[in-house]
């Protein structure tokens, strides 16, 4: 299914992650997946919020750059090859590329979750059976 992604810069200096994480705190704003991609000077985190216009809106009061961006969620299977066979070979097949993804586990036992932003989320939605 698509879902909203919340794409925030942050400088890589002592206190910014902790401004952030306040601002989001502040507005009551949960952190549902997160993945960060790092270089010496800053840093991109991809968020899915549990609000996501609130998050942004609280995010670019406390001075961050932010995009939303549309990505994919898929469920899947926790278990050997369940990423393998349920997200990259049919989007290989298909033809779309991958351009990252980050995972998380699902509370409930046996079951996970994946976060995909591909080339074409269309057609990836209808080749993994969404």
């Amino acid at each position: 299914m698509k879902i909203k992604q919340v794409s925030c810069f942050v400088e890589n200096q002592p206190g910014r992650l902790e401004a952030l994480l306040e601002a989001l705190k502040a507005n009551s704003i949960n952190i549902r997946a997160l993945c960060v991609a790092e270089t010496s000077e800053y840093g991109i985190m991809r968020m899915v919020l549990s609000d996501t216009a609130k998050g942004i809106e609280a995010l670019r009061k406390a001075g961050f750059t932010v995009k939303e961006t549309v990505v994919l969620q898929k469920d899947m299977p926790d278990q050997p090859g369940g990423l393998l066979d349920t997200v990259a070979k049919p989007l290989a097949k298909a033809g779309i590329n991958l351009e990252y993804f980050y995972a998380f586990i699902d509370p409930a036992p046996g079951k996970a979750s994946v976060v995909l932003k591909v080339s074409d989320p269309d057609k990836a939605e209808k080749v993994m059976g969404q």
